[in-house]
């Protein structure tokens, strides 16, 4: 396999990176390409008519929306209309139109909307409790930590950062300023991944020997922001990849002790910058394996789990839905829920009840040391690199 081009430009980027998150590093070249920011363009996207945001009541917490690409617009503001525990309270935008678009549809006071320039001062704002922010990828560090110093509580769209020391920065900046940090890894509160999870773990068709995992979709617009490295931090893996590596975490119950990685590219000029396809093997410390591919240029979205006495998967596993559950004793009967809904629901209970949240900024950090160790056996021609998590 031709080893990849963009690797050494990604260890100077990263290196760059982790000395410091300063304010705006991309922000004049990313607000153009916000529109898309943290949705991945191959999954349904359903964008709400409703006039106004539910007026907030005292046991809500107040949210505000860092970002308002298509997943603010399709499915986090949607999903914010169906939450008890918090509502949507404000917005962060670079775009004038977009601030007045969703200050008359949500209802959102004059107040509470803010840009790249005066996001610090809400520090100053007791509407809002949680911000969560939906930026690409190399702007996550950057707006956690700002968002932590202000002494607001965070969702942060995954991958959680681009590099594990980024990661480590804001579960930092979030511990030092006694403020919860959550990543926004929503199939952990989906139905259907959740049965995963329990078959698995209660072994009710024995003890797993295999788990095959894809997701892959054909990406579009070869402009977009997901293919500019310096916004995105990588590909494939990075956008779509991220869920196979929390599936195969999540339905063997372990964490992975080494990975071995090959990456395939076809387009070497859309792909220029950025991972195209990428097959992994995940190897957990009961000898278990997880076989995985993700790519920008292929179309699979299956999570498999083969055990003694049966099987289990989920076809299709990460879109927002419908999802199709099914096992070797019949289908998976359960409701399609907006999860991203019930995610953040929970984490304002976890602020409330001053509770730890499942998906932590640690668990972020773990993805993140696993992308590394994968981009570390592609640039290392396939040896296997050893995780110590």
């Amino acid at each position: 396999m031709k080893k990849s081009t963009y690797y050494p430009t990604r260890r100077k980027f990263v290196k760059r990176i982790s000395q410091g998150t300063g304010a705006g590093l991309f922000l004049s070249a990313s607000m153009s390409l916000l529109g898309s920011a943290c949705s991945s363009p191959n999954q349904s996207s359903e964008t709400t008519s409703e006039a106004s945001a539910a007026p907030a009541r005292k046991d809500q917490l107040g949210l505000a929306l860092v970002g308002l690409g298509s997943y603010s617009n399709g499915q986090l503001a949607p999903a914010l209309k169906q939450t008890e525990k918090c509502y949507l309270a404000g917005i962060v935008t670079g775009t004038p139109s977009k601030a007045q678009e969703w200050k008359q549809k949500y209802n959102i006071p004059e107040g509470n909307i803010y840009n790249y320039d005066n996001y610090d001062e809400l520090v100053n704002n007791d509407d809002i409790d949680i911000i969560y922010v939906v930026l690409p990828n190399s702007m996550h560090a950057e707006y956690t930590i700002r968002a932590a110093k202000a002494g607001k509580h965070v969702m942060c769209e995954k991958p959680m950062a681009v590099s594990v020391d980024e990661c480590q920065q804001m579960i930092d900046a979030c511990h030092k300023n006694n403020v919860k940090l959550a990543v926004g890894y929503r199939l952990h509160y989906e139905p259907f991944n959740q049965e995963i999870m329990r078959l698995a773990e209660e072994q009710v068709f024995g003890s797993l020997t295999g788990i095959q995992n894809n997701f892959g979709f054909t990406i579009g617009d070869p402009t977009q922001w997901r293919l500019d490295y310096e916004l995105a931090g990588g590909g494939a893996l990075m956008d779509v990849g991220i869920y196979t590596i929390q599936a195969a975490c999540y339905t063997s119950g372990e964490e992975p002790i080494s990975v071995v990685a090959k990456e395939f590219k076809t387009d070497t000029e859309k792909f220029s910058e950025v991972d195209e396809t990428i097959h992994f093997t995940l190897t957990f410390p009961s000898g278990l394996k997880a076989e995985c591919k993700t790519s920008y240029n292929q179309n699979y979205n299956l999570l498999r789990a083969e055990a003694e006495n049966g099987w289990f998967q989920l076809d299709p596993a990460y879109h927002y839905g419908p999802l199709i559950g099914e096992t070797s004793k019949g289908a998976m009967d359960f409701p399609q829920i907006r999860e991203q809904a019930v995610h953040m629901d929970r984490f304002a209970e976890c602020i409330m009840q001053d509770e730890a949240i499942k998906t932590t900024g640690e668990m972020g950090m773990r993805d993140m040391k696993i992308i590394e160790a994968i981009y570390q056996s592609i640039e290392e021609n396939g040896r296997e690199v050893a995780l110590a998590l």
